[in-house]
């Protein structure tokens, strides 16, 4: 099956989007990628393509549980081959899915990064006709990115593992030239083929406001009740901003990192379902959410860098 064929019959697609098919023949001609595509650019077409239509299963490594969750449900629904692993995983979905990887019946297999820390599971991919390794958010592995998170550091550790080096693909949304330099060298990866999008997203408008009431400037911004997401710099702040929220009737929900799981997951979940129009969190949302109407985004605060700045804006 071609790429083309794939983008059509799984995806409904008749033509890739700008890189996307580049990156997909870099990969399946056997050569390592990095590609730096913004949010809804399409990063992951970049390697579910290949990963239907190479041989072998690629294993995408993925920081978040309920993006990858979405991914393979979606994945299922349109009659690809894709499980995941996760903290939440059973013992008999791990079997399974296991059993499934070994008799070569799974095109995808998604897994957080701290699982290749558990011992055996290394071993246990090592065993596994592994073609491809895919890392997302690959920003993470980087000590200069603003997501860093030391269990990505373990990833290349993975190559020694494999009688057959796989090839290996980093994906993220922004990176500067020094993360870029810093992901090549942290995942090891071979004469790598860099695509790097244009940032320009003509689609977004940019501005900056300087009100005398910032309370009063936002609920005029939030009075169509369209999707937001309003980002505090501190946990304090995200609990102060929803409750004048709520106690002004915007439907806003809170998100933050000191909250409990299941209060979080469900924060999210209202918000991606469209029964909260508005989330306030920290930088702690959304990385990889998947949301097609959020109409704007709004810093309460300002980010710490323009790199957190144009990843958390480029959500809208």
């Amino acid at each position: 099956m071609t790429p083309e064929q794939a983008l059509k019959k799984y995806f409904g697609y008749d033509s890739f989007r700008p890189g996307q098919r580049e990156i997909i023949s870099a990969l399946m001609s056997g050569r390592d990628a990095l590609a730096i595509l913004p949010t809804g650019g399409g990063k992951s077409l970049c390697y579910q393509i290949p990963a239907i239509c190479m041989p072998g299963l690629t294993l995408v490594i993925s920081p978040l549980i309920s993006l990858m969750k979405d991914q393979e449900d979606g994945l299922v629904e349109m009659g690809v081959a894709a499980r995941s692993l996760s903290s939440a995983t059973t013992t008999e979905h791990f079997t399974e899915t296991m059993r499934l990887a070994r008799a070569g019946e799974l095109d995808l297999l998604y897994v957080a990064p701290e699982r290749l820390e558990l011992e055996g599971f290394r071993e246990t991919l090592a065993s596994l006709h592994v073609t491809m390794v895919a890392v997302d958010e690959a920003h993470c592995v980087s000590q200069w990115g603003h997501d860093f998170r030391p269990s990505y550091m373990r990833i290349a550790e993975l190559l020694e593992d494999f009688a057959e080096r796989p090839v290996f693909a980093a994906f993220t949304a922004t990176a500067t030239a020094q993360v870029r330099e810093d992901i090549i060298a942290q995942l090891r990866l071979r004469d790598p083929f860099c695509y790097i999008s244009s940032f320009d997203r003509p689609n977004l408008h940019f501005s900056v406001l300087k009100p005398e009431n910032k309370n009063r400037a936002l609920l005029r911004l939030l009075e169509e009740e369209e999707s937001s997401i309003i980002y505090c710099g501190t946990r304090k702040g995200v609990e102060e901003v929803t409750a004048m929220l709520n106690d002004c009737g915007v439907d806003a929900v809170g998100y933050h990192a000191g909250m409990a799981d299941e209060l979080r997951a469900k924060a999210q979940e209202d918000f991606v379902a469209d029964r909260a129009p508005v989330i306030v969190a920290t930088n702690a949302f959304g990385m990889g959410i998947d949301k097609s109407n959020v109409s704007f985004v709004v810093h309460y605060n300002m980010p710490k860098d323009l790199e957190s700045y144009y990843q958390e804006a480029g959500r809208a």
